[in-house]
């Protein structure tokens, strides 16, 4: 519930819909066989299992914002919950666990760190020597899938894109596309605050002409190689 009041009701957005998500929020406490695992220090056995928390669900700040975009589609709590649960188990869950699966968090931040330097090397040798780290900050738009970063309807084509490939390997592109359409600004700051600054506001990006840029911009150096 402190999530749900700490994002989601605090967004233009979604302030909207606390209802409804708080009704999804409570739906997997009423799950009737949750993940078990047997408490620290006890040798696993079906009687010593236990789920933790009660629910089997490990809350974090921002959980909720992979629910809030579908409360703008579903009516009914059940469908938006299940569609919610599908999603997150499918594609989001491994941005937010230790893995070295390649749709993973950190092999994520590898691939933005790869594009930056190969498809951006001025502002990359910019950022570095000015002490600049653009990574933290669209690190914090890919382990959210850029939710409460983007206007639903923009977030949708980016959430389509993802159903389409059935990867989230896109959101890198998308952030390094984002990061070559503010070049100009960021090749004029000199501190990372700075920089901050510039990438602060992302609302009024639209995410398929970047993403077309970004994949037809990738092409052409294939060609050129």
């Amino acid at each position: 519930m402190k999530d749900l009041q700490l994002t989601a009701s605090n967004d233009d957005q979604y302030f909207v819909f606390e209802d409804i998500l708080f009704q999804v929020k409570q739906s997997p406490s009423d799950v009737a066989s949750p993940p078990l695992a047997a408490a620290r220090g006890n040798t696993p056995s079906p009687d010593s299992l236990v789920a933790y928390p009660p629910c089997g669900v490990i809350p974090f700040h921002g959980f909720t914002m992979f629910a809030a975009p579908l409360s703008c589609l579903y009516e009914d709590p059940v469908h938006l919950y299940f569609t919610f649960r599908e999603m997150y188990c499918r594609y989001w869950y491994r941005l937010h666990i230790v893995t070295s699966h390649p749709q993973g968090a950190a092999a994520l931040a590898l691939q933005f760190e790869l594009l930056l330097q190969s498809c951006e090397t001025r502002l990359w040798q910019h950022c570095a020597a000015m002490s600049i780290q653009l990574l933290p900050i669209v690190f914090k738009w890919m382990v959210r899938g850029f939710s409460g970063y983007l206007i639903p309807d923009q977030l949708f084509h980016l959430w389509d894109v993802v159903l389409a490939w059935e990867s989230v390997e896109v959101l890198p592109v998308l952030a390094l596309a984002i990061v070559s359409f503010r070049r100009e600004n960021l090749m004029d700051v000199t501190s990372q605050q700075a920089a901050e600054s510039v990438l602060a506001d992302i609302t009024a990006i639209r995410v398929i002409p970047l993403l077309k840029l970004a994949l037809a911009a990738d092409r052409n150096r294939d060609r050129e190689t």
